[in-house]
């Protein structure tokens, strides 16, 4: 997601800046080349020698005579993006005061100065984040362009955001955003039908090619509504769903305002009548099952016009059958494209799919935060035509 992005990492003297040998770390993970730069109270807080651990480069701890500033974040400098994370209430009200009296502010204006992205990860107590003047140099830098990964409030704290939030952010900044001002639906996970108020039926889906697919277009730039049974996600507005009618309406819905949908998620193909109260064990049960309405079918009648991509999981482990099956969805729904891929990887960080086409069929082998990217790259080509 970072691969030959160069990320200039301000450390700043909040007590989260003991997270950065780690953030250092998650940014090189995904590809970044990371060289930080420390403010004197970061120093006290966190060791320089650390932060050269985690980067694998010298720290620059002042401004001298060789201009760093200016080598690292000015109009040809080094720099691709510079992240302060940490960034304390005092960082972000010099910054927006253009002052510039530690090695951290002083790249901070020059970043600001020559163009260069600026993503901002806060940190501090709570009522410091609530404080007027913090608020509006906030506000100040969000109105220069400046990103945020917004902190966790926890405990009385705004505390740092997540690595992978902060990573997000970063990608977001430093990706061409071809996806810019779009609605993208994603769904993900697997659906859950009731057979009584303790028994469900479901799969092994796991949801993070979904997540992962939904990551990879608001890196590109679109809106993102991110349809699944999960918990919330900082780079979506998420809709809560259960079950596959749950799913379909809530689609359904957000699909007017879509101008794609990727249907992602595992849905259920049977649903039971459930009963109200617990069936007991111990006995023979029989339970009928009803198909259920197929999700991209629904969408299609309501929106003939509108991209959709979808997934389809094979058992056969034979390509030639997975083609032809995504193929024959394809041509049935008038789909975008067809992600197919066996169903040995449900729950695997790992994956290998093929992208089916109109024209091409394209093999994808890695992980699922890379294939993600992939299939946001194919929506932003399709609603480029």
């Amino acid at each position: 997601m970072l691969e030959g992005v160069n990320v200039a990492l301000g450390v700043s003297g909040s007590i989260a800046a003991v997270k950065v040998v780690e953030l250092a770390h998650e940014l090189r993970r995904h590809g970044a080349s990371v060289r930080a730069v420390m403010s004197p109270a970061a120093t006290n807080i966190v060791h320089p020698w650390a932060v050269d651990f985690g980067t694998d480069e010298p720290v620059i701890t002042e401004i001298t005579g060789d201009v760093e500033h200016v080598e690292l974040c000015g109009r040809e400098g080094w720099a691709d993006v510079l992240l302060l994370a940490p960034a304390t209430a005092n960082t972000a009200g010099k910054v927006a005061a253009a002052i510039d009296d530690t090695p951290v502010t002083t790249c901070a204006t020059t970043a600001l100065g020559a163009g260069l992205p600026v993503v901002m990860a806060p940190a501090m107590h709570e009522p410091m984040y609530d404080h007027p003047g913090v608020l509006a140099a906030l506000d100040t830098l969000s109105a220069w362009g400046v990103t945020f990964a917004d902190p966790r409030i926890e405990e009385g704290k705004a505390k740092i955001a997540a690595e992978s939030t902060i990573v997000t952010e970063v990608a977001r900044a430093t990706t061409p955003d071809a996806l810019a001002g779009t609605h993208v639906v994603v769904t993900a996970g697997a659906t859950r039908e009731r057979i009584d108020p303790i028994r469900i039926l479901t799969n092994r889906a796991s949801g993070r090619t979904g997540r992962a697919v939904a990551r990879g277009c608001y890196v590109r730039g679109a809106d993102v509504t991110l349809v699944h049974d999960g918990d919330d996600v900082p780079f979506a507005d998420v809709v809560r769903v259960e079950t596959a009618d749950e799913m379909i309406a809530a689609c359904r819905e957000a699909a007017v305002t879509a101008n794609a949908l990727v249907s992602a998620a595992a849905i259920a193909d049977f649903t039971a009548d459930a009963v109200d109260e617990k069936i007991r064990s111990g006995s023979p049960l029989s339970v009928e099952l009803h198909p259920t309405p197929k999700l991209l079918d629904s969408v299609r009648a309501e929106h003939p016009d509108l991209p959709l991509v979808g997934f389809k999981a094979e058992t056969s482990g034979d390509d030639a059958a997975m083609i032809s099956e995504a193929e024959r969805i394809r041509d049935r729904v008038n789909l975008a494209f067809v992600v197919a891929n066996d169903a040995s990887v449900m729950g695997k960080s790992d994956t290998r799919a093929l992208v089916v086409g109109p024209d091409h069929t394209d093999e994808y082998v890695g992980d699922k935060d890379g294939l993600g990217g992939r299939v946001a790259t194919e929506v932003a080509a399709v609603l480029d035509d």
